[in-house]
């Protein structure tokens, strides 16, 4: 999701919960996103996991930015939406993992303890280095007039 603010383009960028990302924030942060099942819809995926992510519902026009393959081989694949929100309303759902490792305690973890928007140039800096193409693409299509325009 990006917005316009003050002739800027600002992204909804989320970070990710969990022990492992406490306390980090520079190029970890992400675009919302996780993975389609056989058979399903990538677009319909997206907007499924946008919605388990962040608890908002994106009806919005999408515009495909393309895939991108992060460092552990996990292909990421992008589209791009005009919208809105307020980060601090920002609901993800959960997952359980062992914690401590090796304590045979689980602990129940959000998959997103936070989103907030940030400029493009800030987003390059914060956002895992594999996707740092899908901020690039975003920039190349607002800067290209619309569909049938000169």
């Amino acid at each position: 999701m990006y917005r316009r603010r003050g002739g800027e383009v600002e992204v909804f960028l989320v970070h990710p919960g969990g022990p492992f990302a406490a306390g980090k924030d520079q190029g970890i942060w992400s675009i919302p996103k996780g993975e389609h099942g056989p058979g399903e819809d990538p677009l319909e995926a997206a907007k499924r996991e946008f919605r388990e992510e962040t608890g908002l519902q994106p009806d919005e026009e999408f515009r495909g930015l393309g895939e991108v393959r992060q460092s552990g081989f996990k292909t990421v694949r992008a589209w791009a939406f005009e919208g809105d929100c307020d980060p601090a309303g920002n609901r993800s759902n959960t997952f359980e993992m062992e914690w401590p490792p090796h304590s045979g305690r689980k602990g129940t973890f959000p998959e997103v303890d936070r989103a907030a928007w940030f400029p493009l140039a800030e987003a390059k800096r914060r956002i895992v280095r594999g996707q740092v193409p899908l901020l690039e693409a975003l920039e190349r299509l607002l800067a290209s007039p619309p569909d049938g325009l000169p």
